[in-house]
Parts: C-alpha cells; sequence; structure tokens
C-alpha cells in the first residue's frame, strides 16, 4: 500500500471516533483541503508579508485565536516551510461563518511572554468586543527563562531579569490573557499546547507535564474554559501508532512538533472535541455542519 493511502486510511480511522465522513449510503464526503478555508481568517488584505486578519462581519461575535506556530504557520497565513500548518486554519471550516467569525492572530515563533509584551496582542486587545471570545495556546517556545524568549517556569508570581524587562512566569502571562480578555467583555478560553512528536520504549505518546500542567492549573484558579488538547491529541495519536502519525507530520526527520495539513485538520477536530466536552459549551450554536458529527471528549 502506497504512503499516501495509509495516510488516508488513518484518516478514515480517524473519523470512526471523531470525525465520520462516510454516509448511510457508503458514498465518502471530501475530505477538507486548504482551498476549504476561506483565506480572510488567516490574512488581512494588504501587499505586506503579514496584514493581520479582521473580522469578516462586524455584526457577528468573533472567535480571536492567540498562540505560536502550532496554532497558526507561514507569513501569509497559509502553509510555512515545507508545508507546515497550524491547526487554527482548519478549525474555521468547522465553524458556520454566517454566525460567528474566526481571526487567527497567531504567530509563529512567539510565546506567551513575546506575544504579550510584542505587537501582536497589544494590536488585538483593542479590538476584542463584548460577546467575542479568545482561545488562548501556548508553550512550545516558552522554555529558555528570563534569557530567553519564554517565560519563568511555573504560575507563581517570581520574576527575573531581561535587560530592563522584568521577565513572569508561564501563568502569570497566561492570567494576563484571561483578565484583559475578560475586561473587554468576552470570554477566554485556555487550551494545552500541541505536544511535541515523542514515544516511550513501550510505545506511549508521551504528553502532560510542565505548561500543560501549568495551562490547565491557571484554567482552575482563574474559572476559565479549558480544553486539555495535549491529552487530547495525545490519546488521539497513540491510537493511531507511530507509523501513521510520522506522516501527520512535515516531511523532515528531526521535525517533532509542525504537522502538514493532514496532521493540522486532525488536530482541528481534537479542539473542537475538546470544546464539546466543556460542561457548558459556549460554541454549540456555531459549529457548522462538517463539525456537528463530532464527538464530545472524554477523559
Amino acid at each position: 500500500m502506497k504512503p499516501r493511502t495509509l495516510l488516508l486510511t488513518a484518516l478514515v480511522m480517524i473519523s470512526a471516533t471523531v470525525h465520520p465522513r462516510v454516509s448511510a449510503q457508503g458514498i465518502a464526503k471530501p475530505r477538507l483541503q486548504p482551498d476549504d478555508i476561506p483565506r480572510g481568517t488567516q490574512m488581512g488584505e494588504g501587499t505586506g508579508r503579514y496584514v493581520a486578519p479582521v473580522p469578516a462581519k462586524n455584526a457577528l461575535p468573533t472567535l480571536w485565536l492567540i498562540g505560536d506556530s502550532t496554532v497558526r504557520n507561514g507569513s501569509k497565513g497559509d502553509n510555512g516551510p515545507d508545508g507546515q500548518w497550524g491547526w487554527g486554519g482548519p478549525i474555521a471550516a468547522y465553524f458556520d461563518l454566517e454566525k460567528i467569525n474566526i481571526v487567527n492572530r497567531a504567530m509563529g515563533g512567539t510565546s506567551s511572554r513575546n506575544f504579550y509584551t510584542g505587537e501582536w496582542w497589544q494590536n488585538t486587545r483593542p479590538l476584542i468586543r463584548k460577546g467575542d471570545f479568545v482561545m488562548i495556546q501556548f508553550g512550545a517556545n516558552d522554555n529558555g527563562g528570563a534569557k530567553g524568549k519564554g517565560a519563568l517556569p511555573g504560575v507563581g508570581e517570581e520574576t527575573g531579569m531581561n535587560g530592563d524587562e522584568t521577565v513572569h512566569t508561564f501563568g502569570w502571562y497566561l492570567g494576563r490573557y484571561v483578565e484583559e480578555t475578560r475586561a473587554a467583555g468576552a470570554t477566554p478560553v485556555i487550551c494545552s499546547l500541541t505536544p511535541r512528536k515523542s514515544w516511550t520504549d513501550d510505545r506511549r505518546f508521551k504528553r502532560g507535564g510542565g505548561h500543560a500542567e501549568w495551562a490547565e492549573q491557571v484554567a482552575k484558579v482563574t474559572r476559565t474554559l479549558f480544553v486539555p488538547l495535549n491529552e487530547i491529541i495525545g490519546a488521539r495519536y497513540e491510537w493511531l501508532g507511530e507509523r501513521k502519525v510520522d506522516r501527520l507530520y512535515v516531511p523532515s526527520p528531526k521535525e517533532n512538533l509542525h504537522t502538514g495539513w493532514d496532521g493540522a485538520v486532525v488536530n482541528a477536530e481534537c479542539v473542537i472535541a475538546g470544546l464539546k466536552g466543556l460542561r457548558d459549551d459556549p460554541f454549540a450554536r456555531f459549529y457548522s455542519k462538517r463539525a456537528r458529527t463530532i464527538k464530545a471528549w472524554k477523559p
């Protein structure tokens, strides 16, 4: 069997538990493709290398996505190097864009710290309105402490210095996003980070710990909606197995973080499953037909 055929088989297997795409008549529904995603959800109008996207319809609520390259990849909001895609691209297809705007403001290479202190959050925050949602996912670039671009580990109030900059913990920055989102009258949603590809000797997919746990702790303390995305994706990949999961990533022998398009679709469906698993899912009225058959995540 050819590699592409094996990958398509894997995606059909995923569909059995996350997103069935076969009708009662046995006719397969078309798979999601990059061209199905409205470009305006990822990139604004203009000629620059990057033009931040804005809500398409002012009368609608907006779901703002903020995070790193596992949420959005590519300088123009499309695929990045070697065909890298973040889940914030395909996820637009799982919402009815006649009911809610999707605006992917995530930026590759950012951490919870430099997204907050840099231009990205500062340019996004004034646009957030009452009734909007902000989905927050960081952690991939948050190692390194005060001397790097990341945050200090943990969720406490300790600080460090980088020149004249006071550097706070990972949890502190997440807390600021939550606080400022609520101040705008919007609803924050914290996702734990997308896991890196790593397997144990007994073929279990490594997940949890560190930033995943800290994200959950912040969500609990601040009473914020939480999607355990790290666990959901890890469980899905473990079910698929190592060979099939390898094909969800871009074709680089050293790549353990960035997925290609098919992997981004799988991860986006995991986000939807996690949202549906919330006790009171605030997005229930906004899903598209494509999302309706995705089952809610249950630990």
